[in-house]
């Protein structure tokens, strides 16, 4: 039990983005992180580009795919999980007592959350298979099965000279909670789009990694700078958007998404659908949560 706490207490202190866009703020603005702190630097986020409008998906056209491309052979490969079959989801239970299967499509929006109950499986931590230098010491998991594809990836952009890191991956239900209410004593004014409420976080499927890049202090002309809108401007930022999908991975909340996701424009927050969905969804030009707004009926009920 003290070890779980502790786990808890750590991972709670990991950077937090992914805010819901309640509050409209000008381009541009910074996550500035506290000067005193060390690894435990819980930045300010304030992000925010204006949304256009996205043509919905089809729903009723199945989503051609390409063939997958292949990624290079990881070279610290780990097994793949073993694939368990689970019971159809109830999709008439509240969404506060959805316990969903271990999918890698399950819909998480600020309307259909997750239980508190609800962790991953095959969690597994990336200090074993990522250099110090890529997760910057933070204690950080993902589902297995995302593992393998990441390495390839980062590797692959280290190969073309770039320096990507690893700032977040999952976060548990209680982490979220206690960040949130971190910011609610802190800026209560601006908690919302610092932070969003517990059980509503796609981190917390354990298939989502928020990137960094060091090219992004010089460019915003700020230090200690971990996320920003700007990162697209960067080298590894242009690369995950051309090629993320190669690898498995989507963007979540893309900037003409913003009126459909729920949250603001995160050009750091990469999920793990699989190398067909997301291929699919990057020609098509579509957000997962757009097109499963539109092909999939709603996966719970709203509390």
């Amino acid at each position: 039990m003290i070890r779980s706490t502790l786990l808890l207490l750590a991972v709670a202190s990991l950077p937090v983005a992914c805010a819901p866009a309640v509050v409209s703020d000008p381009p541009g603005v910074a996550v500035q992180l506290d000067a005193t702190a060390t690894t435990h630097r819980p930045p300010v986020v304030s992000t925010g580009l204006p949304p256009t409008a996205t043509a919905p998906a089809s729903p009723t056209a199945p989503p051609p795919s390409p063939p997958p491309t292949t990624a290079p052979a990881s070279p610290t490969p780990i097994a793949t999980a073993t694939t368990v079959p689970t019971p159809t989801p109830d999709r008439t239970i509240l969404c506060s007592q959805r316990l969903p299967d271990n999918g890698l499509l399950t819909v998480v929006t600020l309307t259909y959350g997750l239980s508190r109950d609800f962790q991953p499986a095959g969690l597994v931590g990336l200090a074993g298979y990522l250099s110090n230098d890529v997760t910057l010491g933070y204690p950080t998991e993902l589902r297995r099965i995302v593992v393998n594809p990441l390495v390839d990836m980062i590797t692959a952009m280290q190969a073309e000279g770039m320096a990507p890191v690893v700032i977040s991956g999952y976060r548990s239900y209680s982490a979220q909670a206690i960040a949130r209410e971190k910011w609610l004593e802190k800026e209560p004014e601006r908690a919302d789009i610092l932070s969003a409420p517990p059980g509503f976080s796609e981190h917390q499927l354990g298939t989502v990694v928020d990137f960094g890049s060091p090219e992004l202090a010089a460019i915003v002309g700020q230090e200690d700078i971990e996320f920003h809108t700007y990162f697209y401007k960067t080298s590894e930022g242009a690369w995950l958007l051309d090629n993320a999908h190669s690898y498995g991975f989507t963007l979540s909340y893309p900037r003409e998404a913003t009126e459909i996701t729920g949250f603001f424009y995160e050009p750091w927050h990469y999920r793990y659908v699989g190398v067909e969905m997301a291929t699919f969804l990057r020609d098509a030009g579509i957000s997962l949560t757009e097109h499963q707004l539109a092909t999939e009926p709603p996966p719970c009920i709203p509390d």
